[in-house]
């Protein structure tokens, strides 16, 4: 059971769980309840109009993004990717479309330097849940102004799988940096080695021209293990080899001399 539905047994308040939250019995309960205003969070599914409409107040979705900018699935792994400096949390009501609905509010924080995605989405979390408590008495009351979103400025995010997690060596060692944060603790980043998937959990970024074709490894200082890339060397601080716990980069290298001078695969970026 998620947190919220260990909470509601706790707190003796009725939970329902549907696959289908607008199936005939779903809407019989929510109608049943009548509530002011329904709150969605981490859904993932659109809500039909009679839905929508069913509380007089509608639906507010608690968005990890500073909308319009990543609408979608993935807004939070989206913003570390593409080297966002801020993010943060929207409030907005909710309409028929993908996060298109007007803003009711939204808090800002900056994007630390090594936060991943898990990280951020903790912190985003509580920060969402700070701005509704904050908001919603004043929504009820009528007192908020909806500020309709920009469509000019709407980016996209999409719903990533285990596959997204492939490292590509043609791209730069930065972007690489930011996908291995951004996808940790899922999907992951990995590459494939001898046949086996070799995560990588931690990793950095170093200048280093001439360091060969992209895709190859090499020993890079203090005995640490490196990729070279499109433009730099991806430089492994902590791997996961199949069927193991996660190493530092050292000890994998330790156990696996002739990683060093391979050739990895690095297929082109769809």
């Amino acid at each position: 059971a998620p947190p919220v539905a260990r909470r509601a047994h706790e707190l003796g308040l009725p939970l329902i769980q549907p696959s289908n939250p607008q199936s005939p019995d779903s809407m019989a309960a929510l109608s049943n309840w009548a509530p002011d205003v329904i709150i969605v969070a981490a859904y993932g599914r659109i809500l039909k109009p009679a839905l929508l409409n069913l509380p007089p107040h509608g639906c507010l979705n608690v968005h990890a993004s500073l909308l319009p900018r990543w609408r979608g699935a993935s807004p939070v792994q989206a913003a570390i990717l593409f080297g966002d400096a801020q993010t943060g949390i929207t409030l907005m009501r909710l309409d028929e479309g993908m996060d298109t609905g007007p803003i009711v509010a939204q808090a800002r924080t900056t994007i630390l330097e090594d936060e991943t995605g898990g990280d951020l989405e903790s912190r985003l979390a509580l920060l969402g849940a700070d701005l509704l408590r904050t908001t919603l008495p004043n929504y009820l009351r009528g007192e908020c102004k909806l500020q309709p979103q920009d469509e000019t400025q709407a980016t996209y995010s999409h719903l990533l799988k285990k596959s997204d997690g492939l490292l590509h060596f043609s791209q730069t060692a930065d972007r690489l940096v930011r996908q291995v944060r951004a996808f940790h603790p899922w999907p992951g980043s990995y590459f494939n080695w001898r046949g086996q998937r070799i995560v990588v959990h931690r990793a950095t970024a170093l200048e280093q021209p001439d360091s060969g074709p992209p895709g190859m490894t090499l020993e890079i200082r203090d005995g640490l293990p490196g990729v070279s890339t499109g433009s730099g060397v991806l430089v492994l601080q902590t791997v996961q080899p199949a069927g193991k716990r996660p190493m530092p980069a050292e000890a994998f290298l330790n156990g696996a001399r002739d990683f060093l001078g391979a050739q990895l695969d690095s297929p082109a970026r769809s």
